[in-house]
């Protein structure tokens, strides 16, 4: 029985650390899962986490207060209790969680996805006893296609409409960057233009290595100047006024919930790009049988689907019903 960590509505709270888990509240000691603004928030009087998340952090909320960094596969013991901080595959600097104490390991897996991507670090699989996962994708009907299959359908809309401009909606940590990352292992070279929201997580993440390739602000370019080319943005700029200075733009948007074409279509989306930074339903449960926990806990997300699959193999399984936790806004 696992009796030193209490899941609670606002976060997980391990008492003999006296430390939280991504909490959705200020709190004296956090320890970070990774930069999304419903994982790492504003206000704690000390932050752990990975030098890459810091770094995030730092530039969304200012310089943090008692940040303590923790590169990957390194630990540390609070009042016996092992931390260490291992690649979890969602965006840059994403870490899994693993806790060591009373003999038993827990992995809190944060937000996090099983394909490659060249903007992160690949997921790290640890065995554990209790395996602490999200559920954002947890149905059957999501089962995102190839990356290189949604990469390559961006690239010929683009090329058989020279007279256009393609405008991306992406979220701006991450998922930014990942779709120009894998735009530039499709071998696309020409600059990709970017909206001003971009701009600083862009230049953070070519400082801390990741290479980009040829980016610029749209800046005052509009009309003839931008047929032919790509342009980021993030999704609430796609039908907004500044979208309007791009020549007949076709709009897109990568993310997991493309796959439901009423989304799609709700968004005004011309082209939808199934491109998510979670584990769809099979990468979920492959995950689950590779790594055998003795129990499953589900933060967030579509819970109620992967406790019953867990409960039809036999495997404990318990939904916590965390909240502040968003739906991929990608």
């Amino acid at each position: 029985m696992i009796d030193w960590i209490e899941p609670h509505p606002h976060g997980l709270y391990v008492p003999p650390a006296d430390i939280w888990i991504d909490p959705a509240r200020a709190v004296p000691r956090a320890l970070i899962t990774h930069g999304h603004a419903d994982h790492a928030r504003a206000g704690h009087q000390a932050v752990l986490a990975t030098p890459e998340t810091l770094a995030i952090m730092n530039a969304r909320y200012g310089e943090q207060s008692g940040a303590q960094p923790l590169a990957y596969g390194q630990s540390l013991t609070i009042n016996n209790v092992g931390i260490s901080l291992h690649p979890a595959g969602h965006v840059l600097g994403s870490a899994q969680i693993r806790l060591h104490h009373k003999g038993q390991t827990i992995v809190i897996s944060g937000d996090y996805k099983r394909r490659p991507d060249p903007s992160c670090t690949p997921f790290e699989p640890l065995a554990c006893d209790v395996f602490v996962t999200e559920a954002t994708f947890a149905l059957p009907v999501f089962t995102h296609p190839p990356t290189t299959q949604e990469i390559a359908k961006l690239l010929a809309a683009g090329k058989a409409n020279p007279d256009r401009a393609v405008l991306v909606g992406a979220y701006a940590l991450g998922k930014a960057q990942r779709v120009v990352a894998e735009l530039r292992a499709a071998g696309y070279t020409d600059r990709i233009y970017l909206h001003t929201a971009m701009l600083k997580l862009f230049a953070l993440y070519e400082h801390l290595g990741v290479n980009l390739g040829d980016t610029a602000p749209v800046g005052d370019l509009k009309g003839d100047a931008l047929k032919g080319h790509i342009v980021i943005a993030p999704p609430s700029a796609l039908n907004d006024r500044w979208s309007r200075r791009l020549p007949d733009p076709i709009t897109s948007m990568a993310s997991g919930w493309m796959r439901v074409r009423q989304r799609a279509k709700q968004r005004g989306v011309e082209l939808p790009l199934i491109i998510s930074d979670h584990a769809d339903w099979p990468e979920l449960t492959a995950t689950l049988t590779e790594l055998r926990p003795q129990e499953v806990w589900v933060t967030h997300g579509r819970d109620e689907a992967l406790v019953h699959w867990c409960a039809l193999r036999q495997q404990r399984a318990r939904a916590l019903a965390m909240v502040g936790r968003e739906e991929e806004s990608e």
